[in-house]
């Protein structure tokens, strides 16, 4: 989808987390730069049209205005254009020089204190949009503002000139953490029942989620679930359509030793369809279920068919009906783990999340004594032996495509999952869980949010992370030592040593999400005002290429996480 030039009397508002790009310039130059810099407009505008999606796969509204902002009068025109417009994100594409006062900050004195603001330049000494950048990012720096730049790369000469791919990337980049947070205000998710297991590490923070993400939290009673359950409150056929997709893709993988086992799939199922319904009629981004105790496990009540397929589902990009979203989802009503799943989807432009139990963590030294006891020989090159691993696995919310490479077919991926019986011990209410083992290879980030009532603060405990792939012996044995019929994903990080991934989770549970990278993280904690926890030794500060650099709000504030501090007491 093309990017969108206003006019003064637009007909159409664009709809979601729309950005706006603009320039600014000197009020002496000449025609033919004035010419340039709007054909930069209009190339960043494209670009960023072209490259920025919503989980959905929808593109990202973008509109520009090839008014340059000369001064004030100018400024203003364009913030009405914008605003009008449902402008939400600004993006500042400068080439030559001009005035902060009077240009910039006049723009930016018409939207609010946490609108992100990007200025992108080429590094031209002849036109310099960069003297521009850095006088306009000092100047926002001081009182207080964050704003973000993008010294990057465009000939100096020409009318038409492009961007270096470095350039676009990482303005891409910073587009998504923008998108993410501002497309995400006014959304909801879901909790269906209250705190499950007692675990205040999920804990729904009502206001302070509200209050940081613009995010609302609906709770409902788990009793609706169930009277709908029991009112067979769905689509018949459509159960019918989804249980016979589940026979044909799975077939005798699915563990049944009587119609009333048959009976609670089809619960399950049904779950899944009235829980998708609701979860429309409300515009969810996502949701959660709290299952223990209440509702399969404890035996006072009526003890009802566990949520795995239902979670899975969710989480996935696809169900009976074909190619979907991945609505993140989950289980017991971890919802912080909810969110951090939901904003890395976003971030990565609707990849599928995978939740998981921060289970056993296996050290190097325990994988080589199994490796000795199944006489396997080892090289010691691999990753496994090398570093260890963390064994994620959890009964729900794990996304079916997990079960395959990304980039697999979901014939594929469903060969890969079985579907045996629950614990019954745990989940009397009986019903099927989930199970496979992730391949090796899969690279992306594993993390988890937390909230702190001493600072006011979220924080985001991470790190780069790839699954790997063990010997099939050891890995039965790794399955066997928590629960072979729950899904197992053996993560390694990259930076972490396992003796500092088991000191520093958390919580219990933990979260991952492929092919997202480093810097759109970054951008997003710091639009967010979200603290970046990353304590590992081997972590270095910077990476060119990888991670964002530093916004200069924080190097005149004491650092990154001073700066996030004195932002929040400041309430900007």
């Amino acid at each position: 989808m093309p990017a969108t030039k206003l006019s003064q009397d637009p007909d159409t508002r664009p709809e979601g987390p729309v950005i706006g790009v603009f320039s600014t310039c000197d009020p002496r130059i000449d025609e033919e730069s004035r010419e340039r810099t709007k054909n930069i407009i209009r190339m960043v505008a494209d670009a960023l049209a072209l490259d920025v999606k919503l989980p959905d796969g929808s593109a990202v509204p973008v509109v520009y205005s090839d008014l340059l902002i000369e001064g004030e009068v100018q400024a203003d025109a364009v913030a009405r254009q914008f605003k009008d417009n449902g402008v939400y994100i600004l993006v500042g594409v400068p080439d030559t020089w001009a005035f902060p006062q009077l240009t910039l900050i006049s723009l930016l004195s018409h939207f609010p204190k946490d609108t992100p603001v990007n200025l992108t330049c080429g590094n031209s000494a002849s036109k310099p949009g960069v003297v521009f950048t850095h006088a306009a990012s000092g100047a926002i720096s001081q009182y207080g503002q964050l704003v973000h730049i993008n010294v990057g790369n465009w000939p100096d000469t020409g009318q038409a000139p492009k961007m270096s791919e470095q350039t676009r990337k990482a303005l891409v980049d910073w587009a998504y953490g923008a998108v993410t947070y501002q497309g995400l205000k006014g959304r909801r998710v879901v909790i269906l029942g209250h705190d499950s297991m007692g675990m205040e590490t999920g804990l729904a923070h009502v206001l302070e989620t509200r209050n940081t993400f613009g995010l609302e939290i609906t709770r409902l009673d788990m009793k609706l679930l169930a009277d709908m359950l029991q009112k067979k409150a769905y689509d018949e056929r459509e159960l019918r359509a989804l249980r016979g997709w589940l026979d044909e893709n799975a077939g005798a993988r699915i563990e049944l030793r009587h119609e009333d086992d048959s009976e609670r799939l089809n619960q399950s199922l049904a779950m899944y369809l009235i829980v998708r319904d609701l979860m429309g009629e409300l515009n969810a981004a996502g949701g959660g279920f709290m299952s223990q105790l209440e509702w399969g496990s404890d035996r006072r009540g009526i003890p009802l068919p566990v949520a795995d397929i239902m979670e899975s589902l969710f989480n996935s990009t696809f169900d009976h009906n074909g190619p979907k979203p991945a609505v993140p989802y989950a289980t017991e009503a971890d919802v912080q783990g909810l969110l951090t799943m939901l904003f890395m989807t976003w971030l990565s432009g609707g990849n599928p999340p995978l939740f998981m139990d921060f289970r056993k963590v296996w050290e190097p030294r325990e994988l080589k004594e199994l490796a000795r006891g199944f006489k396997i020989k080892l090289a010691g090159d691999t990753l496994w032996e090398q570093v260890g691993i963390v064994d994620g696995n959890n009964s729900g919310s794990a996304s079916f495509n997990w079960a395959a490479r990304p980039e697999a077919k979901v014939t594929d991926i469903m060969k890969s999952v079985s579907f045996p019986l629950a614990i019954e011990y745990y989940f009397p209410g009986m019903g099927n869980s989930v199970t496979f083992i992730s391949p090796g290879g899969i690279e992306g980030i594993a993390a988890r949010l937390t909230y702190s009532s001493l600072s006011g603060l979220f924080s985001l405990v991470w790190d780069e992370a790839v699954t790997v792939d063990l010997p099939e012996e050891i890995a039965e044995a790794v399955c066997n030592a928590s629960n072979p019929t729950w899904p197992h994903t053996f993560v390694t990080p990259r930076h972490a040593t396992m003796a500092e991934y088991k000191q520093y989770a958390p919580a219990n549970h933990f979260h991952m999400t492929w092919d997202l990278a480093t810097a759109r993280l970054q951008y997003w904690m710091d639009i967010a005002n979200v603290l970046s926890v990353a304590p590992w030794q081997k972590m270095p500060a910077f990476r060119e290429e990888v991670d964002r650099p530093l916004p200069l709000l924080y190097i005149v504030n004491g650092g990154e996480t001073n700066a996030k501090l004195l932002r929040h007491s400041s309430g900007r």
